[in-house]
């Protein structure tokens, strides 16, 4: 997952030709995605989490395959759930340390159930190759 910080992601204030922004009440199974690279998704408040449930529609229903950005109030002990719901990007609320977020990862080595970047189960992989 690509973190950013901050000051260094100027969020697009509406659609564009290539960037889609979406509100958190938006149906992402009925948007148009031709020519779309990019889609913002909003987290107005930690406490709000539709946006993770429309990053996972997005790759597994709609198979969308660009960036999955993942905006405004990010906590760093959410990205690693972000990631695993289909998100590809977070910008970090202000004052957050790109270097604190990026050892999330770190923490845990594996997941059992299947997610949208794996679709398999954990144990489907280790049945596969005995």
């Amino acid at each position: 997952m690509q973190i950013l910080a901050h000051n260094d992601y100027q969020a697009p204030t509406a659609s564009t030709a290539t960037v889609l922004v979406l509100a958190n009440d938006t149906n992402v199974l009925d948007v148009n995605l031709d020519g779309i690279t990019q889609i913002d998704l909003h987290f107005p408040a930690f406490t709000d989490g539709r946006a993770f449930s429309q990053a996972y529609l997005l790759r597994r229903r709609r198979k969308f395959a660009g960036d999955i950005r993942a905006t405004g109030d990010v906590l760093i002990d959410q990205l690693v759930q972000m990631q695993r719901t289909g998100f590809s990007s977070a910008v970090l609320r202000e004052g957050v340390d790109q270097a604190d977020a990026q050892r999330q990862f770190e923490r845990f080595g594996g997941y059992y159930q299947a997610d949208a970047v794996n679709p398999l189960p954990h144990f489907h992989a280790r049945q596969a190759t005995a």
